[in-house]
């Protein structure tokens, strides 16, 4: 089964339920449930988190994409974000632990962009033991963990006694509580070198992988941020607690849907917006059941 969607969208096109025809889900009697094991709750681990004192920063732009500005000050307390992004072995850990079902699982399918077809698909067999399905080879451990939906992520953070950054928590990290355009500085390339594991190509069709990667790198690769952290932008899209809202003051201000949450930091995938995709200020958005193979997160407390 194909779904034809384009690739890229500032405002992130949706794979959730509704657009998965019937013939996707797994139909159940009331005695056939599929029931997803009750996630148990451990003591926050904080060794490998890095804490921040909070305190007055702006968030977004206005020399960015609408739905970034008007830029306004706001207070942020005192956080803890988790150095790097989860990985393959750390959502292996927790789905030993507690035998929860991700959706990507329920569903039987997740989205996958097919280079050689140039279209996404609802790939199935696709999850986060094997992202680009059954016939390929597994992730590895040390990358992130993908095709994890919002509700996926929450089940881990409420496993590790954490939960989802809030938006503006992810900003004032990924500008170690300044103000730059990405979390290295201001500027693409530091000293000739790729900071992040993003998209070089003009298009979609144009593979160029200047920086060594065509889907998702090591975690850490690009080594750490100021703050020490590590892939705050590119890699994979990170889900945040966050309702998406336009910010106050955006002329176009959109309806606020419980069900549709923010992402943040782009990814090795192809976007129109190019440079700015990867940025500390860029958002997105996406449904809490989508899956998809760019999308990842990391926990906050």
């Amino acid at each position: 089964m194909k779904l034809s969607i384009p690739f890229f969208s500032i405002l992130f096109l949706i794979f959730s339920c509704k657009n998965r025809p019937e013939t996707t889900k797994k139909t159940t009697t009331p005695e056939q449930k599929i029931e997803t094991a009750p996630v148990v709750q451990n003591e926050a681990d904080t060794s490998n988190m890095v804490h921040f004192a909070g305190g007055t920063i702006t968030i977004g732009t206005d020399n960015g994409p609408a739905n970034e500005g008007p830029s306004f000050e706001t207070q942020v307390a005192p956080f803890y974000i988790d150095k790097n992004l989860v990985s393959v072995a750390d959502f292996r850990k927790f789905i030993k632990a507690t035998n929860y079902v991700t959706e990507a699982d329920k569903f039987g399918d997740s989205g996958v962009f097919m280079f050689d077809q140039g279209q996404w698909q609802l790939l199935k067999g696709a999850n986060w033991k094997y992202p680009l399905g059954e016939t390929k080879p597994q992730a590895l451990d040390n990358h992130p963990v993908t095709h994890v939906s919002w509700n996926d992520a929450q089940a881990y953070a409420s496993w590790a006694g954490k939960r989802l950054p809030t938006e503006f928590e992810y900003e004032f990290a990924a500008k170690n509580g300044g103000s730059t355009i990405y979390p290295w500085g201001n500027t693409v390339l530091k000293d000739g070198k790729y900071m992040a594991n993003t998209w070089q190509g003009a298009s979609v069709q144009d593979q160029d992988t200047k920086d060594g990667f065509l889907l998702t790198s090591p975690i850490g690769y690009y080594g750490e941020s100021p703050a020490g952290l590590t892939d705050m932008v590119g890699n994979v899209w990170q889900w945040t607690a966050d309702v998406y809202r336009s910010y106050p003051g955006n002329p176009n201000q959109e309806p606020a849907d419980p069900k549709v949450r923010t992402t943040r930091g782009g990814a090795f995938m192809f976007d129109q917006a190019g440079d700015k995709s990867f940025t500390t200020t860029f958002r997105a958005k996406n449904s809490i059941d989508t899956s998809i193979f760019n999308m990842g997160f990391r926990c906050a407390k």
